[in-house]
């Protein structure tokens, strides 16, 4: 029984594992993570500016997040009247708690960071699409060190809009996006949340040159938050 047993392992055919693309990619980091990753999540960070590689500006942002896609800031305290809400595809800064310029404008690091594991999957593919990503494009590479794969460019040095992915945990850690200019995203020091995971320090460059470095503190994942703080209409009310 046992030898033939052996006959039967190596010489019946094996099931090739479905091959490795951006789409299923993102559906092995969407069953990994749906329904598992935090519906919310609260922390403060420093934000520090740069230009010409110097430090110009450093304040203290507080930040609230509910997925999948709307993010408050509050600069300086909670209670300070200024900041900016993103809800959906639209942009709303507020200052001395009026808001003074809205624009459509999404923030795309909210989908990337957590809220496409809220929404059904067949959306997902089509906002990385809306966003110009190829998901045609696929490969793996390496950052800092670590195993990434990279969905949207078929190499390193192809310029169009991309996400880097560890290959371990599935969370993003770098993105390039090509559009007027060169933007580009680092996603670094990450803590287990629960299920899930997030960034703690992110730094973002604008054609190579350092613009901003935020570093979190004092991460909550799916505390209770009020969504009406999300609602522009109720800015100082």
């Amino acid at each position: 029984m046992k030898i033939f047993s052996l006959v039967l392992f190596f010489f019946l055919p094996f099931s090739p594992q479905k091959e490795l693309n951006s789409t299923t990619l993102l559906q092995k980091m969407y069953a990994r993570y749906h329904g598992k990753w935090h519906s919310s999540l609260s922390f403060n960070q420093t934000t520090e500016r740069y230009k010409n590689d110097s430090l110009i500006k450093s304040d203290t942002w507080y930040e609230r997040i509910a997925y999948p896609d709307m993010l408050r800031i509050d600069i300086g305290s909670k209670e300070s009247g200024n900041g900016i809400i993103f809800r959906k595809d639209s942009t709303y800064i507020f200052n001395n708690n009026k808001v003074t310029r809205s624009l459509k404008n999404e923030n795309e690091l909210i989908f990337f960071l957590g809220g496409l594991y809220f929404v059904p999957f067949d959306e997902v593919l089509a906002h990385f699409k809306a966003l110009h990503y190829d998901l045609s494009k696929f490969h793996a590479s390496t950052w800092k060190g670590k195993p990434v794969y990279v969905i949207g460019a078929d190499n390193d040095d192809e310029k169009v809009n991309q996400l880097w992915i560890d290959q371990d945990r599935f969370i993003p850690v770098r993105f390039l996006k090509y559009e007027d200019n060169k933007q580009e995203g680092l996603f670094e020091d990450h803590i287990a949340l629960k299920n899930a995971w997030s960034e703690t320090k992110c730094e973002f460059y604008v054609n190579d040159k350092l613009l901003q470095v935020e570093k979190y503190h004092d991460v909550v994942p799916g505390g209770p938050l009020d969504r009406s703080i999300f609602d522009p209409n109720r800015i100082g009310k």
